[in-house]
């Protein structure tokens, strides 16, 4: 009931606060004329027959209960009163994902008591009618669409305890003031939360009064003053107090710790200008050890100082999180600090602490954070950091710590972030920390004494965003295997005393927004490929001895993004950078020339043999063309050996069927090698043709996140017929499609299979496998020698790899674009040959003519994107009557994320309280909420509704208001940065 209750504060403006403090006196509603046309005795079935009726979508058929097969009281959502038959008392209809409008007719449920409508998608005004439900108690319009006036008529309610219109367009939604005297008449009031507005002034004393208060959440608003001292006294039974994000003065009460009365759980008074007395040493924490519920303690960002006590050992069990950061506090970390068996997360950040880190530090293995950095801590790193495997973040940069980097942080296998910069750290880097398989967001060890090579481990995190080891003493080569960390944004190797030439393993990194490589002795010339990256914005290859020309496409042509001064033997590149020209030696020239010219005489011959051969194969025209020769790049095998691979192509290894053929897992040769072949029906018209697009494209093109070809068989089989197959690499994890939209006779997965439950593909994997996607295609579209357009994107044909890492396959459908306009809308073209692709990813202007166009793709990658994150095909059966998958989406980009994303992305993320129980327990609902989650929790959802937008902007029905893949590419990557900054 206080969870409940709590919600009436949260969004409410001064006038309908003040108003429900009227409704507190126990007095029936007052007629009005609006109420003189109103029959108690209206039956209130027909009312609920007006609210289905507009009802205009109900994707989860919640209302198709709703008819005269059962009693209108056992409808979905209803239930009726005991006492007084047939008359509704509790109408829950939240979250179902409706959209429709509230009638006004809902003003004569006049026995209703709970009225749920949240989390859904009605539109319109709240019916002034609801004021005549004088029998209300809780009313939850809660993250709808609905817009105008709060009725002011609501005041008529007497028995209103709870209401929640937060997430709305509501106008006046947005408390700004002073915060009312009068709401200390609110006697019963349990729970008051009026936190995320523009409240200014103080508390008024009036709210000390309310004794029954459990919980006060007054946070991230304009108040200032003193907390009232005597608070501890004055609200007894206070459990959560949040004043955070104010501007409050003075010292933190001492009398907070008297409010037991179940135990003051939750303390959160951070970045405010809070003090302490400077010959207190800190009582106030001290005091705070009686409350043995203590759970969240938070007083960073104020003005404290001086040295923590010893009893801080001493506080509650219960205790998960401990955050002190932003102080003035000194002296050093308190022993017996490993008392605090329960704790999460530790904060001590950007004080004057000093001492070392005291190694018992290693006994908390219930830590998930520690942040002690920006202090001036000493000592060694103590290696019983490895005794806490569920650490996902170690900040000990900006200190004086010294030794070795412990190799035992290798054992911390869930660490995400890593960051030891800025002490005085010797040593080799140990390759045991270079091989922990989360490590996806950052890896920090700049500004040491670190020596030796990076060890070649590095490429095991290939899941890692940046990677900073400059201002060291690193040396020899630039580790090859570096190229596996393919998710890389920012590299910084700066400063240090690497050697040889940059490897061209780094040309996989196509992430990166920044490659800082500047200061070392690093020698050969500048690679090529470093001009083909669309993202990188920051590049530094300063003094070193790199020699030759500098590339003039790309990045190089702004002059203000590169820097390679101090490399006296470069040549080239704009005129801005004002290097001289590069020298061509007269012999060489000459020698050139001599080779040259018959050489162009040879190819001139060989072209009209060419020319010659081509007219008598087109006259000839009773033979089939042969497919593209692609024995130069892969040897060729025997239908014997595919039928052998395939154990005689058995149901057993059927691992898909497709348009043109069947797909069968494999093992072929001597090598054992794990393979998929697929096998071309060709009496399947345009089989062939497909047989030939697919040898074409993937004869001319190389990347990561393509299915990678491993042979061809053109034969004849057991029968003489003609028998075609391409062979390539096995991806072990199956399909996009079988992730999204498991079914239950799903093959059963073998051993060497790394699959965990198909229907928990996270928001991190879904993420990444987008950008794997968009990386994909942008290289079709941008950095091929000839642009391809891909013409079937969709989940079947997105394959994961071992790692999970997303592969694009099936190429039957591909087309090479003209060299002379390669982005043409194909709105502008036509072509006389059917619709090909997937209905429902195929773009509208392909059903009108339209041929392959880049814009296609895009429109396809759009619907792929909704699809990953709401979970739902583009051919859903509640896609009909005008709605679509992106008309759907749209739902979400008015601030109602919750309500269209893929369930276990919520769950994930855990969302709103309206998800849980409508109706659980104040306490259950105060203790169950996951406060170390919440900034997660935030990122996700900001970073799900970036997705959706992304995804209906590219699935724009008209192709030239489409983006490009290039500028997807970039986006996603943004996503992405910006959700693990928001991690960290």
């Amino acid at each position: 009931m206080r969870a409940l209750c709590s919600q009436a504060c949260a969004s409410l403006s001064i006038p309908i606060l003040l108003s429900i403090l009227t409704c507190m006196i126990p007095t029936r509603c007052m007629s009005s004329p609006a109420m003189a046309a109103y029959s108690e005795d209206a039956p209130d079935k027909f009312t609920l027959i007006s609210l289905k009726n507009h009802i205009a979508l109900d994707p989860f058929g919640v209302m198709s209960s709703w008819n005269d097969s059962l009693p209108f009281c056992n409808w979905t959502g209803v239930r009726c009163s005991r006492r007084h038959k047939e008359r509704v008392t509790f109408l829950n209809l939240m979250d179902h994902q409706l959209v429709g409008s509230i009638p006004a007719s809902i003003g004569n449920l006049s026995f209703l008591q709970y009225l749920y409508l949240g989390s859904n998608g009605f539109w319109g005004r709240i019916p002034p009618e609801v004021g005549r439900l004088y029998r209300l108690k809780y009313l939850n319009l809660s993250h709808n669409a609905i817009e105008g006036e709060i009725p002011p008529n609501l005041t008529s309610c007497s028995e209103l305890l709870g209401m929640d219109l937060t997430g709305n367009k509501l106008t006046d939604n947005h408390l700004q003031g002073t915060i009312p005297a009068a709401v200390g008449k609110m006697s019963r009031l349990e729970f008051l939360k009026i936190s995320g507005n523009n409240f200014y002034g103080n508390i008024p004393p009036s709210v000390y009064n309310l004794t029954s208060l459990f919980y006060l959440d007054v946070g991230n608003n304009r108040l200032h003053g003193e907390i009232q001292p005597d608070i501890g006294f004055t609200l007894p039974n206070l459990e959560g107090l949040y004043v955070g994000r104010n501007s409050f003065t003075g010292n933190i009460p001492v009398s907070l710790p008297n409010a037991t009365g179940l135990g003051l759980g939750r303390l959160v008074l951070f970045k405010n200008e809070l003090t302490n007395l400077k010959d207190d040493a800190f009582s106030f924490m001290s005091s705070l050890t009686n409350c043995s519920g203590l759970r969240l303690l938070d007083i960073s960002m104020n003005q404290f100082e001086g040295e923590l006590p010893p009893s801080v050992s001493n506080f509650s069990s219960e205790l998960e999180w401990l955050i002190l950061g932003s102080n003035q506090i000194s002296g050093k970390i308190p022993r017996g600090i490993e008392s605090l068996k329960g704790i999460t997360r530790l904060d001590m950040s950007r004080n004057v602490i000093m001492g070392v880190i005291p190694e018992n530090i290693g006994k908390l293995h219930t830590l998930l954070e520690v942040d002690l950095s920006h202090n001036k801590i000493s000592g060694a790193i103590p290696a019983s950091f490895g005794n806490i495997s569920q650490l996902t973040r170690l900040s000990l940069q900006e200190n004086s710590l010294q030794g070795n980097i412990p190799s035992s942080i290798g054992s911390c296998r869930q660490l995400e972030t890593l960051n030891l910069s800025s002490n005085n750290l010797t040593g080799t880097i140990p390759a045991e920390v270079v091989t922990l398989p989360f490590m996806s967001i950052s890896f920090h060890l700049a500004r040491n004494l670190l020596n030796g090579p990076l060890p070649q481990e590095l490429g095991n995190m290939s899941s890692l965003v940046e990677l900073d080891v400059s201002d060291n003493r690193l040396s020899g080569v630039i580790p090859p295997t570096l190229g596996e960390c393919i998710m890389l944004e920012r590299l910084d190797l700066g400063n240090n005393l690497f050697e040889g030439s940059i490897p061209s393993s780094l040309s996989a990194l196509k992430s990166l927004h920044l490659l800082d490589l500047g200061r070392n002795k690093l020698s050969g010339q500048i690679p090529k490929y470093l001009q083909n990256f669309t993202l990188l914005q920051d590049l530094n290859l300063s003094f070193n001895n790199l020699e030759g020309e500098v590339p003039y496409d790309g990045l190089f042509r702004n002059v203000s993004a590169i820097s390679v001064t101090g490399n006296s033997r470069l040549c080239g590149g704009t005129e801005e950078l004002e290097l001289p020209p590069c020298k061509i030696h007269r012999k060489k020239k000459q020698r050139t020339l001599e080779f040259v010219i018959p050489l162009t005489i040879m190819c001139f011959l060989l072209f009209a043999c060419f020319i010659i051969s081509l007219i008598r194969l087109r006259k000839s025209g009773s033979k089939r063309p042969s497919a593209p020769s692609i024995k130069e790049h892969f040897p060729k095998v025997s239908y014997f050996q595919i039928q052998q691979a395939t154990d005689n192509f058995s149901s057993s290894n059927l691992i898909g069927e497709g348009s043109y053929g069947s797909v069968y897992k494999g093992i072929l040769g001597e090598e054992r090698m794990m393979v998929a072949v697929k096998v071309l029906n060709l009496r399947r018209k345009g089989a062939f043709k497909s047989f030939i697009a697919e040898c074409e494209a993937l004869r001319s093109i190389r990347h990561r996140n393509l299915v990678k070809i491993v042979t061809t068989c053109s034969s004849i089989d057991s029968k003489g017929a003609d028998f075609k197959a391409l062979v390539y690499e096995f991806m072990h994890n199956g399909s996009l499609d079988e992730w999204l939209h498991p079914k239950e006779d799903q093959p059963e997965v073998t051993k060497s299979e790394v699959r965990p439950d198909l229907r928990n593909l996270s928001l991190v994997q879904r993420l990444k496998a987008a950008l794997d996607m968009a990386l994909a295609i942008d290289y079709l579209h941008n950095q091929c020698e000839t642009s391809i357009v891909h013409g079937d994107l969709k989940p079947s044909n997105i394959l994961f790899d071992h790692d999970m890492t997303a592969h694009l396959g099936d190429f039957g459908l591909a087309k090479f674009l003209p060299s002379a306009s390669p982005d043409n809308c194909s709105a502008n073209q036509s072509s006389s040959t059917g619709v090909k692709g997937t209905v429902g990813y195929v773009p509208p202007e392909y059903g009108t003519g339209g041929k392959a166009s880049m814009p296609g793709d895009v429109y396809s990658f759009g619907v792929l994107l909704l699809e990953m994150f709401t979970g739902k095909r583009p051919t859903d059966g509640m896609f009909k009557d005008g709605m679509t998958l992106q008309e759907y989406a749209k739902i979400a980009l008015h601030g109602r994320v919750e309500e269209i994303v893929e369930p276990s992305l919520l769950q994930e993320a855990q969302a709103h309280w309206s998800h849980r129980e409508v109706v659980e327990s104040s306490r259950a609902h105060f203790h169950g909420e996951n406060v170390k989650s919440s900034r997660a929790t935030t990122a996700k959802i900001d970073c799900l509704i970036a997705l959706l937008r992304l995804g209906v902007l590219c699935s724009l029905e008209n192709p030239n208001e489409r983006m490009k893949m290039k500028d997807v590419a970039t986006e996603l990557s943004e996503i992405r940065a910006k959700f693990h900054g928001e991690r960290t």
